[in-house]
């Protein structure tokens, strides 16, 4: 329900009270998980887990992330002459090459580097940064381009997005099920190609694809427009099939390719691969993004964002200013388009190399349990 509420009542909240609330809204929902967690969930430990954490390790790898993600963004924006942007961007590559090393000699390693001795476990968390990276990446972009470049409210924004959680919420557990008696193979390499589907669909929008203004107050804009049905909703329930395929056969996959007292250490591994990939990913998209756009609107039109303040009026993804001309309006929302069709292919190369890493890393057969010794050697 969460699935398919969720996005719908922050475009809500968006659209009437303040785009904040849609962020405070969720402090409830947290402190409720956070009870049943503790009252419900099991206890899993690890006799042989180490008594410290591994500060260091902790400190390298926030440093290689952000670092990385920090000084892209940035020197991109100040067209490579900022200091800060250098010296952020060597001190994350820098950890990113150390973090490796210090795993190996740490005595109490943030990620033991025995866990990716298992095929299984090292193919699971690969395909996870690539798929999880992109759809992370993918939302992201999606809801900003069409309310900046399209001019779709906040609450038509969440409506599309709509039958991506109604086909994960109707049929995750469903898929789990049958991939629990049938192997996870055939589920974890058809969905990330459905994504990835789905992502080439929506390279193909014109930039003059009809805006959909549904407001909460006005029943008859409920009722999308024609361009809405064809541009976009393919493209969200293709990817939404396609995710209902991925989510429990992946969580399968990566409980059955380690033992059960590292359970708790795999999931936490393979969820940190999933957030770390959308800052990484976003920041070499937004250079990609941002040139391209900015190309485009010398194209369209000529000097109109050569100088700094032009560039600060005219952001990619972004509506133009109010008092811009219809021309200027036009190509900002073409350049718009350009740049979003190129990152919607990068998703999708992004989604295939998922697939193609699930394809020929996972075993096609039923996967066996931590404890088979099959389970092991995979």
């Amino acid at each position: 329900a969460l699935l398919v509420f969720g996005p719908l009542n922050g475009g809500v909240l968006v659209d009437t009270v303040s785009w904040r609330m849609a962020f405070q809204v969720n402090v409830p929902f947290a402190l409720l998980a956070l009870y049943g967690a503790w009252r419900y969930i099991p206890e899993s430990k690890d006799p042989n887990a180490p008594k410290r954490l591994d500060w260091i390790g902790s400190i390298v790898i926030a440093l290689a992330v952000g670092g990385i993600a920090f000084g892209l963004i940035r020197g991109y924006e100040t067209d490579w002459n900022d200091t800060l942007a250098w010296a952020c961007l060597i001190i994350g590559i820098g950890a990113a090459i150390l973090f490796p090393l210090l795993m190996v000699v740490r005595d109490d390693p943030l990620v033991p580097p025995s866990l990716f001795r298992r095929r299984a476990f090292t193919v699971i968390n690969i395909s996870t940064l690539l798929i999880y990276g992109a759809l992370y990446v993918y939302e992201f972009l999606q809801f900003l381009y069409v309310q900046g470049a399209l001019g779709y409210t906040a609450l038509a924004a969440a409506l599309v997005a709509l039958p991506t959680g109604i086909a994960l919420a109707l049929g995750s557990t469903r898929v789990g099920t049958v991939a629990g008696r049938v192997g996870v193979w055939p589920f974890l390499v058809a969905g990330p190609l459905l994504m990835a589907l789905s992502q080439l669909w929506l390279a193909r929008v014109p930039s003059d694809s009809e805006a959909w203004v549904a407001v909460i107050g006005e029943p008859e804009t409920w009722i999308p427009p024609t361009d809405v049905i064809i541009d976009i909703f393919p493209a969200t329930l293709l990817f939404g099939l396609g995710l209902m395929l991925v989510v429990a056969p992946l969580t399968t996959a990566l409980m059955n390719s380690i033992p059960e007292a590292n359970a708790g250490l795999g999931s936490a591994v393979n969820n940190a691969i999933s957030r770390v990939g959308q800052p990484l990913i976003l920041a070499v998209l937004f250079v990609v993004i941002s040139a391209t756009f900015y190309g485009a609107m010398e194209e369209l039109a000529p000097g109109l964002t050569t100088e700094a303040a032009g560039r600060e009026a005219y952001q990619p993804l972004n509506p133009p200013p109010d008092a811009a001309a219809e021309l200027e309006a036009s190509a900002s929302a073409e350049a718009s388009t350009r740049a979003f069709h190129l990152a919607m292919l990068a998703t999708a190369a992004l989604l295939a190399l998922g697939a193609l890493a699930n394809g020929l890393g996972l075993k096609r057969e039923r996967p066996a349990t931590a404890e088979d010794p099959a389970g092991a050697e995979a």
